[in-house]
């Protein structure tokens, strides 16, 4: 897909490097199509590195896609600098009377407090109220699709007794579901997290659709039966070292955390982890693009409703 997103944006480098396509501003003015109005609220600390995950794999479909990058006015990152921040952020107050074909709502690292004692949650239920009728297909990553089950749904979060972190095995509960078809019968993916969703609380929701889940990990996607609200528990987005550098970390603060598991090759962090979810991770976010937004979403944006 070529991807229109500012030059200058540290992604543009990272992605053409990869041979993956990306397209200046300028370059789209001269394309006679409608892109696709992708915005990414982003709550992770190190926004830099989750731009570039998320747009590595919005960026492997034919269809253009214009990208516009939120923060919260309610709280700042300490990770980022503030003048990147400036340059390629907008604040929702900025975009609310905008439409957008797709939003993806990332996680964040605060788990281990209640949804209302996130320093942005009144901003971030403004947003996801907003989504309902201003966004065609919303996708929430980790703690925002907890977030999301909990003010959409009322399914609150559960303290697991260790961290879910590593690698694991998952399957697809209908093989054709438009956003999950294409995965194999078992696939991978990433979780890092210390709370989960319950499969039951879900289930009792007539609108919701569980869609994939794993024996270890659990609930994995969820998703309306319109596709207009999904959500992921795990981070399909992640990088080949993501859990490593977050096990790095973590070690290095003192806290008490386990080796993320089927990770490290004959679990010894000096071997490089081997990628197993990268295929899955394509699959998903392309489906997500084409198949619950492209060939839905209204020609005229601002018949979204």
């Amino acid at each position: 897909m070529p991807i229109k997103i500012p030059v200058e944006l540290p992604a543009f480098k990272v992605l053409s490097d990869e041979n993956i396509f990306v397209m200046n501003i300028e370059r789209a003015k001269e394309q006679d199509i409608r892109p696709l109005k992708i915005a990414i609220l982003n709550l992770m600390p190190i926004k830099i590195q989750a731009e570039n995950q998320l747009l590595r794999y919005l960026s492997n479909t034919p269809i253009q896609v214009e990208i516009t990058l939120i923060q919260t006015e309610s709280y700042t990152s300490k990770n980022t600098s503030i003048n990147h921040l400036k340059r390629f952020y907008s604040y929702f107050s900025e975009v609310k009377d905008t439409k957008f074909d797709g939003l993806i709502i990332t996680g964040a690292p605060v788990e281990n407090l209640n949804f209302e004692e996130v320093a942005y949650w009144s901003e971030l239920k403004e947003i996801m109220e907003w989504t309902k009728k201003n966004v065609f297909s919303t996708l929430h990553i980790c703690w925002g699709a907890q977030a999301a089950l909990y003010y959409h749904y009322n399914i609150n979060k559960l303290p697991l007794e260790n961290k879910m972190f590593g690698v694991f095995k998952h399957w697809v509960n209908n093989v054709n579901s438009d956003l999950t078809r294409g995965l194999d019968d078992i696939f991978y993916a990433p979780h890092s997290r210390h709370t989960e969703v319950s499969k039951e609380e879900i289930e009792k929701v007539n609108e919701l659709e569980i869609l994939s889940e794993s024996e270890e990990a659990g609930v994995f996607i969820v998703a309306t039966k319109d596709r207009r609200q999904i959500f992921i528990t795990g981070h399909l987005e992640y990088d080949r070292d993501t859990l490593k550098n977050e096990y790095i970390r973590d070690v290095e603060k003192g806290i008490k955390v386990n080796m993320p598991k089927n990770y490290f090759p004959d679990n010894n962090i000096k071997n490089n982890p081997m990628v197993k979810w990268r295929g899955s991770a394509n699959i998903v976010f392309g489906n997500w693009l084409n198949y619950c937004i492209y060939q839905n979403t209204p020609f005229n944006i601002h018949n979204i409703k």
